[in-house]
């Protein structure tokens, strides 16, 4: 909603009272922007000791998905379930290289320790996971590639760890193959330059997409 500038300049002549009162109002009913503003005005935590805190959760908890494992539906949920985490430390701090170093870590953190139970899985059952894991690569990629080229480097031995994990699944293997992710992107680190493009006409031809593709 845009707000006019009549609108704009009323508010700025309320008094500093009620201007607070109206702010804390609509804090309680917004969680996400209380919560930045709690962090960019009071917390003494820094961005990178978030990052910190998030890989410890993102690590351990990884883990247990595998020691705990019932189902691949459910490591889909609980896959998401994380990546939401992420989303809501991005929305807070603002923290770009985060919001790409986590989601490639959980993804990392997952397969090393799901891959069999992946392989294992019935293709029709591991379908809904694998195009929903290629989807996450995809968005990886695509955020590293908007930073500095010399961030590269700084993921560089994840997403080359990735990819061979990707390449010893043979079902995640074989659902790259067909949404048009080349994992030697991954193992080789080299990412191209109009990546944007090329999962945008992927999306648009129906690809990286649960849903069954009519041909």
């Amino acid at each position: 909603m845009k707000f006019d500038n009549e609108f704009k300049e009323a508010i700025s002549h309320l008094p500093d009272k009620e201007k607070d009162k109206l702010i804390l109002r609509l804090l309680k009913k917004d969680l996400n922007l209380a919560n930045r503003l709690h962090f960019e005005l009071v917390s003494t935590i820094t961005v990178e000791e978030r990052r910190d805190k998030m890989k410890k959760r993102i690590i351990a908890e990884a883990k247990n998905m595998g020691e705990r494992f019932y189902s691949v539906g459910y490591l889909n949920m609980e896959i998401r379930s994380l990546s939401g985490e992420i989303s809501e430390h991005v929305q807070i701090t603002k923290d770009k290289i985060g919001e790409a170093s986590l989601n490639l870590l959980l993804l990392l953190e997952v397969l090393k320790y799901n891959n069999n139970n992946i392989i294992l899985g019935r293709p029709a059952k591991v379908r809904k996971l694998c195009i929903a894991i290629i989807a996450r690569v995809f968005k990886i990629l695509i955020l590293i590639n908007k930073m500095h080229e010399d961030y590269l480097l700084e993921f560089e031995e994840n997403l080359r760890d990735l990819g061979l994990l990707i390449g010893e699944n043979s079902h995640l293997m074989k659902f790259a193959i067909q949404h048009g992710l080349d994992v030697n992107w991954l193992i080789q680190g080299e990412i191209p330059d109009d990546i944007i493009e090329i999962h945008k006409d992927l999306k648009e031809r129906g690809y990286l997409s649960t849903r069954v593709i009519q041909f």
